[in-house]
């Protein structure tokens, strides 16, 4: 144990010398934060939505860039060949490095994590469980890490395979591109990287629902870290003459791909391809005797059902079912009411809990309520509606959707008053609101299909 612990604080020692890593480490997730931070600074809860991500890639930087950087130039200098001379057995040396990575990692996290929360971010909902859910991600890129170190011979070679995991898995992956705008194949693919339970993960202990709700992404990642550290324990190499060309357990990467492969199949044989309401992947619970999930009803609308529709509506400037068009701004009187609407359905509960037909029917009626009794404000609301669902739901799953809710009317509840979102007042009677649902529900199809102009 003495050993063990002389290397860990030696290689934080180390660590703490390597700019390259301290880039990777550190700067490159700040640098993320701040980036995102800027994009959705219009955001009500600065950040909140997308830490999953920015800690995600917080340990992306550490795991699969930092630690086989680190391993791979103290390899070149030599410093693993004196190593080898110690009487500490290879795995000390695999679990003392893990562990110093771990600790950089957290550290990293936690700097990322105190720059939100300066910017105006909230503590997260959980945060013990946080740091578990934390552990487990920096476990799983870890291993990955240990297997890009022991697959390079070279710190370019480490730079390049690092690009070959990374950029996929910030763009298809769910890291950097919220997989609720990504097309349906890329939600597919994205169940076979580690990025996307990660940012699960993650998020659900920031802002969900916590350990509860992450099961199968914590499985996930502990699979995926147990194949990766096992591997790079088993192609450890001291010196940087021996090769990785030449090495003979190369099959101990059949593991670490078959992990990764196991876990994606899984996710599909459970239905858990599907994006939550809230653009941040929820996930599901485990069942006890997997079965394939029924497809709901409104999967069979085609484009025929589309197509069919009757597309006669009110003129967008009429008294019923009015719509602003795209340089049309809010007055003064009503400005404030259409901003706290934009923020708030980030987080309204009617838009978040039921199906998602029933999720979608309660969007609307954001739109149907204040038109139901004619307020100043009912022409600026139904585009702050449609581009709300249009960031959280793929383009041909909202289509279908809101058909099936033109052709299933009375379908379903409906909601009377938005008082929550700031807008106050109440429909009173369910069938006019249901009918102006039917309306806005048309408007939308025939924008979000291009038939007419936003």
């Amino acid at each position: 144990m003495n050993g063990l612990r002389e290397h860990l604080g030696q290689s934080l020692r180390l660590h703490f010398r390597n700019r390259m890593a301290l880039l990777y480490g550190y700067l490159f997730p700040l640098i993320f934060l701040v980036a995102f931070w800027v994009l959705y600074r219009h955001e009500k809860i600065p950040l909140i939505r997308h830490m999953g991500e920015l800690l995600t890639v917080s340990v992306l930087g550490g795991a699969c860039f930092g630690l086989p950087t680190t391993l791979v130039s103290e390899r070149e200098r030599g410093v693993w060949r004196r190593y080898r001379l110690t009487p500490l057995p290879t795995w000390a040396f695999v679990v003392s490095t893990a562990l110093a990575r771990y600790v950089i990692i957290l550290s990293a996290g936690a700097l990322q994590l105190g720059l939100a929360l300066s910017l105006g971010m909230p503590l997260p909902s959980h945060p013990l469980d946080l740091w578990v859910a934390f552990t487990v991600v920096s476990f799983a890129f870890i291993g990955l890490g240990l297997v890009l170190a022991m697959m390079a011979d070279n710190v370019p070679a480490v730079q390049a395979l690092g690009q070959c995991i990374f950029l996929p898995m910030l763009i298809i992956g769910g890291v950097a591109v919220q997989l609720a705008s990504l097309p349906t194949w890329a939600q597919h693919v994205s169940a076979f990287f580690p990025g996307r339970y990660a940012v699960e993960a993650l998020q659900a202990c920031v802002s969900g629902g916590g350990l509860g709700s992450i099961g199968f992404c914590l499985l996930a990642l502990a699979l995926i870290g147990v194949a990766g550290c096992s591997a790079g324990a088993k192609l450890f190499r001291w010196d940087a003459a021996q090769r990785f060309a030449a090495s003979s357990g190369k099959l101990w990467l059949v593991p670490v791909l078959g992990a990764w492969l196991a876990v994606g199949l899984l996710a599909e044989v459970r239905d858990r391809i599907a994006v939550s309401i809230d653009g941040a992947t929820v996930a599901a619970p485990v069942p006890v005797m997997p079965a394939p999930a029924p497809l709901p009803p409104w999967m069979k609308i085609t484009a025929k059902d589309v197509a069919a529709l009757d597309f006669r509506v009110p003129s967008d400037g009429g008294v019923v079912s009015p719509f602003a068009g795209p340089e049309e701004e809010a007055s003064d009187y009503t400005k404030d009411e259409v901003e706290a609407v934009r923020q708030g359905l980030l987080t309204w509960r009617p838009g978040l809990e039921g199906d998602d037909v029933q999720r979608v029917r309660n969007l609307v009626c954001v739109a149907a309520v204040p038109d139901s009794i004619q307020q100043p404000v009912e022409r600026y609301l139904p585009p702050v509606v449609l581009n709300h669902l249009q960031e959280v739901y793929p383009k041909d799953k909202l289509i279908k959707i809101l058909t099936w809710i033109v052709l299933h009317p009375e379908d379903g509840n409906v909601i009377d008053s938005i008082a929550d979102l700031g807008v106050q007042g109440t429909a009173g009677d369910p069938a006019v609101v249901r009918e102006r649902s039917y309306l806005y529900s048309l408007k939308f199809i025939l924008r979000i299909t291009g038939r007419i102009d936003r």
